[in-house]
């Protein structure tokens, strides 16, 4: 079976290994991940890590395949606690990747919930340093159809070859 890659990520998601590298030199700067608006509360908890190997066919029958890390964040308030330091929760991953191989380039999802929300899917941007704590906002995962968007991608591409310097006798873009 050849499978398709999907281990693209959109522009503005990133993988794990580039989360892990933006925090490595802020461990003590807070880290504060913001979701529907909101940042996190500060008791906030990283509940699991996981990795997952998927292979799956989407809506135009073609097989798919692609590695994905999921890190779960229980929002809540606790015990007049602060924002975690980006070093610990580096270090949390850290810890789990004894025991669970994780792919530095897979696709990064983050499950948030607050416990008593059913369990939300978000996507992580670039962390961004500003008044002394990391910020990464969290975008909802919205289901797709991946045959339209790659066929999307490429009339996107094509548009952006096209629309170049003309050559001479070309219809494009005329």
């Amino acid at each position: 079976m050849n499978a398709v890659d999907n281990n693209n990520m959109q522009a503005e998601e990133i993988s794990l290994g580039l989360l892990l590298d933006a925090l490595s030199g802020n461990k003590d700067a807070p880290l504060v991940f913001h979701y529907e608006g909101r940042p996190v509360k500060p008791g906030y908890h990283i509940t699991e890590v996981k990795a997952g190997q998927f292979s799956a066919l989407d809506c135009g029958a073609n097989p798919e395949a692609w590695t994905e890390i999921f890190i779960q964040l229980w929002d809540i308030e606790e015990g007049g606690r602060t924002h975690m330091p980006a070093g610990k929760f580096h270090a949390i991953v850290l810890k789990v990747s004894e025991h669970v191989q994780l792919d530095g380039s897979a696709k990064l999802t983050f499950e948030v919930s607050d416990g008593v929300r059913p369990m939300q899917l978000y996507s992580a941007a670039m962390p961004v340093l500003r008044d002394g704590a990391v910020h990464v906002a969290l975008s909802p995962r919205p289901a797709s159809c991946k045959p339209r968007d790659r066929w999307l991608a490429e009339e996107s591409r094509k548009a952006a070859a096209c629309c170049g310097p003309s050559v001479a006798g070309s219809a494009c873009c005329a």
